[in-house]
């Protein structure tokens, strides 16, 4: 999207809120069934953003099943799962439960002090054994008397249900056929409020809930969709009419930088940042320069509704209940931002201890999840990439909905206490702790250069497997392009990058280390892999041919570990690898130029190790020995002046040589190369630097003294 202007035209148009259109299809819906339309009812609001965000809102429908046990006929609520995605959900999202069953226990319900109980005897409500577990908002659906429920968070009803205005604007505009209940934690007293509320106001078609949404039911799952869809269009169209012509926020006092200017401040701060946050683990960072978070932290009252805190409950387990803002002045004083992130965490602790009681969990992370910048923008930091860049969307949301709720009225945040609740509610704390264990790289990010050949794509898959973001680095743009839409598909799109990069060319590498920064927030793992290979009698070898080996294989690993270490510092941790080689150890016939490049990378390694040990930096190396399979550099004039260094041919008869030379008698993968960079990479390694670890099959000659 363009920059936000500066003009008088511009500081006088607010960003207004989508409208919502309609997407549904009766051809596509009239050979579904009753549960397949509740699916593409789901799919249909949960993939568009203006519908509800990501996670968030739950769809049901109360459906005529048939028993297992008794072949009878029986009413089954199906409604969205716990932690489910109904714009991604298939049918096995959905939790089914016995209707009748659900509503008995009603007469179990001993008043709000105890409604947490009732979340246990869901499971008992079960029907045909469905394993998914049921959500906290299921009473809000289960006793409400209609077949076909939708409960979303849109930012235009959640603006209208976060004003001071809020009450009013929805009678103005639904003219009392939309119903208001003040806030109340989801739950089983909500779920009887809002039933007690349509039964003592017949004709409803919803009801907005303060701080938190709106609640909408139709006849059939066509006529629920459409009413939703049409409540949120009306919030819309209601809040564009107020914003039009209006200066949001009081109007723009610092106007974003230009694009560069963001991203290259962006790219230095994430890193400093992120080495200041202290935890047991590294996070991750994302940053973002939409229209909506620019117009927000350039705004006169920015640090004003920041200090607010975020409203909805969606948001705010996403953002922590508000932002960290810095001062733009001021981002080169280190201990100006070491004193902003601990102000930052004694505040956490000062709401923690205010608010908590001796039954609930322990503090949690303290450090800033959102971060803002006045002239550059939003950066958000969590335990993985997708989780920082939704917890930047969710901020987003949350500045949409200030936005409007400024323009009707004034913005709400929830009381402390409220919001204390939410956050460490006892059912979010059961549903934290039944997260699978983080794998072993989380909350690490990784550089691979040459990237797109055997041993990088080899070592990157390893990387991703184990929790890492990847940054793939390759001079091939294709192979790269290849490379990375494979990861993308495996492993998903939030946590690969690709930079095409020559990393002779110190430009080029500032550049990719500063894309990396920019997209993940630091460094913690570089693999120095890119590599040629040449082979000639050194009467033959040129100065080009000499400078060539050097300018990749030395030159390059230089400035790669230069930049590395750059962005490794703030952390006071990191591991850089280079890929080595057997010929760096031991003499090889007709490769003077290569050999000796490599002994040089190797011995920069332990350089290196020296110098930034104090810095908790190790750097070691991997030797590799033959990797002939998915080797790129094996597939040109490297493997026919290999052969015929040796007199033998170029074809099977050069792997079979080179795997019976090895004392081992194998082969040599690029994936055992990996699983070597892999050990160095992790914590198994955390007290090894300065090391080189032979990956050959056994060659004597390599046998480092």
């Amino acid at each position: 999207m363009n920059d936000i202007t500066t003009t008088a035209a511009a500081e006088a148009n607010a960003l207004l809120f989508p409208e919502p259109e309609s997407r549904w299809s009766d051809a596509q819906a009239a050979t579904k069934s009753p549960a397949e339309l509740l699916l593409y009812r789901s799919n249909l609001l949960g993939s568009d953003l203006t519908v509800t965000n990501f996670g968030g809102g739950n769809t049901s429908a109360k459906l005529e099943e048939k028993d297992p046990l008794t072949g009878q006929a029986v009413d089954v609520l199906w409604v969205k799962g716990s932690g489910g995605d109904i714009g991604s959900m298939k049918l096995d999202g959905f939790s089914t439960l016995y209707l009748d069953k659900f509503l008995a226990t009603e007469k179990l319900y001993r008043g709000v002090a105890f409604e947490d109980e009732m979340v246990g005897y869901l499971p008992h409500c079960t029907f045909n054994l469905n394993p998914r577990a049921a959500s906290i908002d299921t009473p809000l659906h289960g006793l409400l008397p209609f077949k076909h429920v939708d409960h979303v968070h849109p930012d235009s009803i959640i603006a209208l249900a976060a004003a001071r205005g809020g009450e009013a604007a929805t009678r103005e505009i639904w003219k009392g056929t939309v119903g208001w209940l003040p806030w109340k934690r989801p739950g089983f007293e909500l779920g009887v409020q809002i039933r007690d509320y349509v039964a003592a106001n017949p004709g409803l078609r919803g009801v907005m809930l303060a701080g938190h949404g709106v609640i909408c039911w139709g006849d059939d799952a066509k006529a629920c969709y459409e009413n939703t869809i049409g409540l949120i269009a009306d919030a819309a169209r209601y809040l564009n009419d107020k914003l039009t012509g209006q200066a949001a926020f009081g109007g723009q006092v610092r106007p974003p930088l230009p694009a560069e200017e963001r991203a290259a401040v962006a790219s230095a701060l994430m890193p400093r940042l992120r080495g200041l946050m202290v935890g047991e683990r590294a996070k991750v960072g994302h940053f973002s320069d939409d229209p909506e978070a620019l117009e927000f932290v350039g705004s006169k009252d920015f640090l004003r509704l920041a200090a607010v805190g975020t409203s909805c409950p969606d948001h705010f387990l996403r953002t922590k209940i508000a932002p960290l803002t810095l001062d733009p002045a001021k981002l080169e004083d280190e201990a100006y931002l070491a004193g902003a992130l601990a102000a930052y965490r004694e505040g956490y602790g000062g709401y923690y201890q205010r608010c908590a009681r001796p039954s609930d969990p322990k503090m949690r992370d303290p450090n800033p999840v959102v971060v803002l910048v006045p002239g550059v923008g939003r950066l958000t930091f969590a335990a993985d990439k997708v989780t920082a860049r939704l917890a930047g969307e969710f901020y987003g949301n949350a500045i949409n909905v200030m936005r409007g709720a400024e323009a009707t009225g004034g913005y709400l945040g929830l009381p402390e206490q409220e919001a204390f609740d939410i956050e460490y509610w006892a059912l979010e704390e059961a549903k934290l702790q039944r997260m699978p264990k983080p794998k072993p790289l989380a909350g690490k990010i990784a550089l691979v250069t040459g990237g797109a050949g055997g041993i990088g794509e080899a070592t990157a898959r390893r990387f991703l497997a184990d929790g890492a973001c990847v940054m793939l680095v390759d001079r091939d743009g294709d192979r790269l392009d290849q490379s990375r839409a494979a990861f993308e598909s495996k492993f998903g799109k939030d946590v690969v990058r690709s930079a095409v990069c020559d990393v002779t060319d110190e430009a080029q590498v500032i550049a990719t280390f500063a894309a990396c920064a920019l997209e993940f927030g630091g460094l913690d793992v570089m693999v120095a892999n890119a590599g040629i290979a040449s082979s000639a009698p050194i009467e033959e070898t040129s100065v080009a041919l000499w400078n060539k080996n050097y300018d990749v294989l030395a030159l390059g690993y230089f400035l790669t570990a230069r930049e590395a270490i750059k962005l490794m510092k703030p952390n006071q941790d990191g591991s850089i690898v280079f890929i080595g080689s057997k010929n760096g150890v031991a003499a090889a016939t007709n490769a003077a130029a290569y050999a000796s490049a490599k002994a040089a990378a190797l011995h920069l390694a332990r350089c290196l190790a020296l110098e930034c040990a104090p810095f908790g930096i190790r750097v070691n190396s991997v030797n590799p020995d033959a990797v002939i399979r998915g080797s790129h550099i094996w597939d040109g004039d490297w493997r026919k002046e290999r052969a015929g260094a040796h007199g033998i041919d170029a074809g099977a008869e050069l792997e079979e040589h080179y795997r019976k030379r090895s004392m081992l008698k194998r082969d040599v993968l690029p994936e055992d190369v990996a699983e070597a960079v892999f050990f160095f990479a992790s914590a198994a390694s955390a007290k090894s630097t300065g090391n080189m670890l032979n990956v050959d099959a056994g060659n004597a000659q390599a046998f480092v003294r």
